[in-house]
């Protein structure tokens, strides 16, 4: 039971903690964002006003309001609420917990709900050890991660779990958040009497990034660096100084950058390309990753339409190496406008595809004896190399043989799009073609 110290030195601690932690919602009515899941009639509303929980993951970017929401839930609730950090607990907390919920059902008549923040940072053999308890209804889990549930938890869990999306708060809301932080007495900044400009907030709306704590952060600095209690568009750049990029190298957002980017390049967007290159150089991702992605579309997406673009990735990737950050970011520049400004071809990607199809359908044909090489006398007597026409005696260095296996005889696997260069290779493939024509004739 908590005493009147204990008491006194909470309201100490809520008073001093973060303008963030003090402004947390404590209700649905003070909530502010996610109206597809909290506005009237949607679903995450509906369970929460009936106690109707099921088992839960919040999947949403830092900020978003996953851990306020799982606190909301705890207030608005009849059930039997556990928080469980995946930072500060393991396994072994997981048997207090079943007991506790067990007792609760058997006692007081109450379901449990366990709050599991950051589940992804789970491994495999503990996210399983909920299983049997979520399976036998012993506790409701409400799971909360900033990563793709579909990567970071195990298929049997998320089967059991509805998957909630969290949006980015858009900047509109933020502004909300931001000017109810300025006039709200009790737990933000309005005994202060401060006064922040229409410019000053949307300022720190759109630099929050989506994220109501880091706007609330920056708010909390520019009060302290205020001068006669006014906000205003300076102050809140000095307070921000560099705004940390959203940007998990190991999460989806390093996938879905690094995806736009490519995209950019093979839909021939130079300044597209150039604005994901920024965002990543900027997050900090490595440059040597960077440029391989590039050198692997050089090929793939640009191929024999313009053979240079691969010459120019991979003399981009070594002058990178001598040269490094910051002035390597003008040589990946220009690589990157190069590639995209490029025309465009797979046909050598899909022909390699399709050979390789061919090859695990039809296994290890023989090769055709003509073009087999002979070096020993039996071979020869064999009938190894037999035929084989050497092009270089032939006018115009080609005669006509086939060089696949009997079964693939005309098979073809290399299309020319007819674009770039491409078209010069799908003009000489005709005249060959037209040669070979005659020969048969």
């Amino acid at each position: 039971m908590m005493d009147l110290f204990d008491t006194s030195a909470a309201a100490a601690t809520a008073k001093d903690a973060p303008l963030a932690e003090r402004m947390r919602p404590r209700t649905l009515d003070e909530y502010v964002g996610q109206a597809h899941l909290l506005g009237e009639g949607k679903l995450l509303r509906r369970l929460i006003e009936s106690d109707t929980l099921t088992s839960l993951i919040f999947w949403g970017p830092p900020g978003s309001g996953k851990t306020t929401l799982a606190r909301i839930i705890a207030n608005a609730t009849k059930s039997h609420f556990i928080f469980f950090s995946a930072i500060l607990s393991g396994v072994k907390e997981i048997r207090e917990i079943v007991k506790e919920a067990e007792e609760e059902k058997k006692y007081r008549g109450r379901n449990t709900i366990l709050f599991v923040d950051e589940i992804h940072r789970f491994n495999k053999s503990q996210q399983d050890a909920f299983l049997p308890y979520v399976e036998k209804g012993t506790f409701t889990i409400i799971g909360a991660t900033t990563e793709n549930p579909s990567f970071e938890v195990v298929a049997p869990l998320l089967s059991r779990c509805k998957v909630l999306v969290l949006n980015p708060l858009a900047p509109e809301e933020i502004e909300a958040i931001l000017r109810h932080a300025l006039q709200d007495e009790e737990r933000g900044l309005g005994s202060a009497s401060l006064a922040a400009s229409d410019e000053a907030i949307a300022f720190m709306a759109e630099q929050a990034g989506g994220d109501g704590r880091v706007a609330l952060n920056t708010l909390e600095t520019a009060a302290r660096l205020a001068k006669d209690n006014a906000i205003d568009l300076e102050t809140v750049r000095e307070a921000l100084q560099k705004k940390p990029l959203l940007y998990d190298k190991g999460g989806e957002e390093h996938y879905n950058v690094i995806s736009a980017f490519i995209k950019s390049m093979r839909g021939s967007d130079p300044d597209g390309a150039l604005y994901w290159l920024a965002r990543m150089i900027e997050a900090g991702e490595d440059p040597l990753f960077i440029l391989r992605r590039m050198v692997i579309l050089a090929s793939e997406d640009i191929g024999n339409a313009d053979p240079r673009a691969l010459q120019v990735a991979v003399a981009a990737l070594q002058g990178f190496q001598f040269i490094g950050l910051p002035e390597g970011r003008i040589i990946m520049a220009q690589a990157v406008t190069y590639l995209a400004t490029a025309p465009k071809s797979n046909a050598s990607y899909a022909g390699i595809n399709a050979a390789q199809a061919e090859v695990r359908k039809s296994g290890a044909l023989p090769v055709p004896m003509h073009v087999r090489n002979a070096p020993t006398k039996l071979m020869n007597e064999l009938g190894y190399g037999k035929g084989y026409r050497y092009a270089h005696d032939y006018e115009e260095g080609y005669a006509f043989q086939e060089y696949l296996p009997e079964r693939l005889a005309g098979t073809e696997f290399y299309s020319p799009r007819g674009h770039g260069y491409e078209k010069t290779i799908k003009e000489r493939m005709e005249y060959i073609r037209g040669m070979k024509e005659r020969d048969e004739g």
